[in-house]
């Protein structure tokens, strides 16, 4: 897994075009897949919020909250921007955030309610996919010969070290 930091310098036009989509429409908006206890997907919109250091998210008390502390891999992808089918997705664990130095900065800085049961989680990378389809569309039959569908993955390398949480 790679911080989202590590994944930005490793892959600075990847990470900006997947931030752009992600932030398209203000602050940060993208549902997140959990694994239920059943082992089924559950998906529900979040804000992640980027930092120079991370990519985080605060998850109120809820079942997605209890599936991350359970199982932390997620996945998120981008709301579908309305003029295009434009497409981001990352992987990975989201981690609880113990550092009460970051918790402070962040949840003072986002106004984050003390009086609301939420824990801040930071989301590893694992994977990460940008899709740009272009005004055509993601139809191949309307696809334009002059501004080619454009694709990329990047997958952390394995030699960083890892950043899950054991469960207790």
């Amino acid at each position: 897994m790679a911080s989202w930091s590590d994944f930005a310098a490793a892959e600075p036009t990847l990470a900006d075009g997947i931030r752009a989509l992600l932030q398209q429409y203000g602050p940060g908006m993208g549902y997140l897949a959990t694994i239920r206890p059943d082992g089924g997907p559950r998906v529900h919109p979040i804000s992640p919020v980027f930092t120079d250091d991370g990519l985080y998210c605060f998850i109120v008390d809820s079942p997605k909250r209890r599936d991350l502390e359970r199982d932390g891999r997620y996945a998120l992808h981008a709301y579908p921007p309305e003029d295009n089918d434009d497409e981001a997705t990352l992987t990975g664990y989201a981690v609880p955030v113990r550092d009460a130095r970051v918790i402070s900065n962040l949840a003072g800085t986002l106004h984050a309610s003390p009086d609301v049961d939420w824990r801040l989680f930071e989301l590893t990378v694992e994977t990460a996919m940008l899709r740009r389809h272009g005004p055509a569309g993601a139809l191949p039959l309307a696809a334009s010969p002059f501004l080619p569908a454009y694709a990329r993955t990047w997958h952390a390398p394995r030699h960083l070290p890892t950043l899950v949480a054991v469960a207790s």
